[in-house]
């Protein structure tokens, strides 16, 4: 588990294409390499890898296919920069909220409004259905940053981001039409899901489908 508090940036220095995957080796900070130990996991923009070499400091990754499918690690390339979270430990503050760095889709990045002490970033979802998991001032994981929604609108939202987040992790750097990895809030999605299965079964009891409240009236 993870709880999106990002600890540090880490740069992509290598990335080797091989038979059904990838491996990338990033260099770490000091405060990166403490403790960690081939088998560790680690979250690279909000989704879990699994450490497979560690040289010096330079940590390697594989990434599966589905990975490459499902999230931006496909576009990393020489240079990149991601933030990286290890995975917390028994005792640690969970600062944020807790993520399990199983990331659902990927935003895009459709307004920046700079302000002079913080900026509002827009993000647009790339599967609406996705929409029914986001609540105003509800948690989300954006790049592995626990967020609170800010705005909704029909099929995007927006976070407010303060100068400590924007120079800590990446998001400072990102542009309009940048891509992001998004975790909806494994709780959140557990009641809605609930809910929306609950609300199929009295409407099939009582014959009222296709009539009844939708979950995502609630919102």
């Amino acid at each position: 588990m993870f709880t999106g508090i990002i600890q540090d940036k880490a740069t992509v220095v290598d990335i080797q294409e091989k038979q059904n995957f990838r491996t990338i080796t990033l260099t770490y900070s000091e405060k990166l390499l403490y403790q960690i130990k081939p088998g560790a996991s680690v979250a690279h923009d909000g989704c879990c890898l699994t450490v497979t070499k560690i040289d010096g400091d330079q940590v390697s990754f594989d990434l599966m296919q589905e990975t490459l499918r499902v999230t931006t690690l496909n576009q990393l390339k020489i240079g990149s920069n991601v933030n990286v979270e290890k995975a917390a430990r028994l005792g640690d503050e969970i600062g944020g909220h807790l993520m399990s760095g199983h990331i659902i889709c990927t935003a895009c990045i459709d307004e920046i409004c700079v302000a002079e002490n913080n900026r509002q970033i827009w993000f647009r979802i790339t599967d609406p259905e996705i929409m029914k998991y986001i609540f105003y001032k509800g948690f989300i994981g954006v790049d592995g940053i626990s967020l609170t929604v800010g705005e909704m609108q029909k099929n995007r939202f927006c976070n407010y981001l303060i100068p400590e987040t924007l120079a800590r992790t990446t998001l400072g750097l990102k542009k309009s039409g940048d891509r992001v990895n998004i975790e909806i809030d494994p709780q959140t999605q557990a009641v809605v899901d609930t809910v929306t299965k609950t609300l199929e079964k009295i409407a099939v009891d009582t014959g009222n489908t296709g009539t009844g409240i939708h979950v995502s009236d609630i919102n």
